[in-house]
């Protein structure tokens, strides 16, 4: 295990000169007496994706999750620390989670469509937070599905079941992800149910998505990794022990176990 104070270390000068979007700070979870998360300390940065990689059952997920609080809903888990959006501290007690979820939004493993229309999975959440304007809606729906580049696809389909589309479900998940204009899209693993074909688009809308938004991916995938994010973090047992720009995690890592996982040797 490397020196945690050295690790640190090397994350506050990486970000020296960088605009940080969201960070933790010595962040722990706990399911019961299990403690799934020891003491995570990150920097994510503005407009980047930042990979989180590392064996099932280390905490990757668990870590992704806290970032816009979904672990609240999970009766035995307990979330100490900081997790900082834009000097604020969203793990206070008198923070609106509702709120802070339209400036972080999060996509799933699975493809989840609601068992509504593409035009209607884009405006519920418009509509819940009180926009009602058709005209204002429309746009908001093309924007997002712009961006999640399904427009094209879609746009003479808008009022059909979005549970019928063939090949973009993961993308329109997206897209309802976007449509409140978050700053930050967390991602569990969202290709991980995919086809070749559907992940490389999904690859692709990220990589267009980074000129808007700051994005943080869960993948076990490790071809993938390397080839959309900027920067990774490596988990282990609970704890992020190396976290560097993916190129040199990919070519030069510190930590052998690091080594030993993006080569498929770990284990």
């Amino acid at each position: 295990m490397p020196n945690q104070t050295n690790l640190e270390t090397n994350i506050l000068k990486m970000s020296a000169d960088k605009k940080i979007d969201l960070s933790t700070e010595d962040l722990h979870v706990w399911y019961g007496d299990n403690e799934a998360i020891k003491g995570v300390s990150l920097e994510f940065e503005e407009n980047k994706i930042t990979s989180l990689i590392g064996p099932s059952g280390c905490g990757k997920s668990t870590y992704l999750r806290s970032l816009n609080r979904m672990n609240d809903e999970i009766e035995s888990a307990k979330v100490t620390g900081k997790i900082i959006y834009k000097g604020i501290d969203v793990n206070a007690s008198n923070i609106d989670v509702y709120e802070m979820r339209k400036n972080i939004g999060m996509v799933f493993q699975r493809p989840n469509p609601f068992s509504k229309s593409i035009y209607d999975n884009i405006a519920f959440a418009l509509r819940r937070h009180g926009i009602k304007d058709k005209n204002t809606l429309d746009e908001a729906v093309e924007t997002s599905l712009k961006q999640a580049a399904l427009w094209d696809q879609v746009k003479d389909q808008l009022n059909k079941s979005a549970l019928a589309l063939s090949g973009g479900q993961q993308r329109l998940c997206i897209a309802r992800a976007i449509a409140l204009k978050p700053d930050i899209l967390l991602l569990d693993e969202p290709a991980s149910a995919l086809d070749p074909i559907s992940t490389s688009q999904v690859e692709e809308t990220l990589l267009q998505l980074k000129e808007d938004y700051s994005i943080v991916i869960v993948t076990h995938n490790m071809q993938q990794a390397s080839r959309i994010s900027d920067y990774t973090a490596f988990f282990y047992v609970g704890n992020v022990i190396e976290y560097d720009e993916t190129r040199k995690v990919f070519t030069r890592p510190k930590i052998q176990a690091t080594e030993d996982y993006v080569s498929g040797h770990f284990g």
